[in-house]
């Protein structure tokens, strides 16, 4: 096992690839982007110290079936798929460990299509905002409009309209590619059910 730190922004698989390493992340956060022909993508998951990415990996080869995108800057431990199947091989309770939390991801992907589909971008802006501060343990993330425009599905200027009320109404500050909670009830307040859920559902897989 080898540790490393990633870079925001940073490629590491594309639908296809296969798994060669597991990703344990220490901080920060990965995202699991669905890849449309087009080229157009959207977040269906995200990962952070509580997880794992690519511990099917662990049960045979494995193909990426999304795009894997460092959402924040992270630091995580890697062991090459190879050696991750050797060790799973020899225990019933790591190969259980594995297909758990794959239901956490596709429960995830699951609770994510529902909210895109159904809930406005105000509510699921706050969702996305609380998710993220979780996994950066504090109430800043560094992420630029582009980039949470695309996570979201929507256009730049609707994020721009969300942050600039959110901001006007002293709920959070937004500054060169810096989102900062200033009032996170107010902003859970706003947020749809969507995180409770997931969080909830979380706990009962793992």
């Amino acid at each position: 096992m080898t540790t490393a730190s990633l870079q925001q922004g940073l490629v590491l698989l594309e639908p296809g690839d296969e798994f060669e390493q597991v990703y344990f992340p220490h901080n920060g956060m990965l995202s699991l982007l669905a890849v449309l022909r087009d080229g157009k993508a959207i977040e269906t998951a995200t990962v952070g110290r509580e997880g794992v990415v690519g511990a099917m990996a662990g049960l045979g080869l494995y193909k990426s079936l999304v795009r894997v995108v460092v959402q924040m800057p992270t630091s995580l431990t890697k062991i090459p798929s190879s050696q991750f199947r050797k060790v799973a091989t020899a225990s019933e309770a790591l190969r259980n460990l594995c297909i758990q939390y794959n239901e956490v991801l596709l429960s995830q992907a699951r609770v994510t299509a529902a909210c895109n589909a159904l809930h406005l971008i105000e509510a699921r802006f706050c969702r996305w905002l609380l998710q993220s501060a979780d996994r950066a343990g504090g109430d800043t993330v560094n992420l630029t409009q582009e980039f949470l425009a695309e996570m979201l599905g929507v256009r730049r200027t609707s994020v721009t309209e969300v942050a600039t009320k959110l901001q006007n109404a002293g709920l959070i500050s937004y500054s060169r590619g810096v989102i900062k909670i200033l009032n996170r009830p107010a902003v859970a307040k706003l947020s749809c059910e969507c995180y409770e859920t997931l969080l909830e559902q979380s706990s009962l897989l793992l």
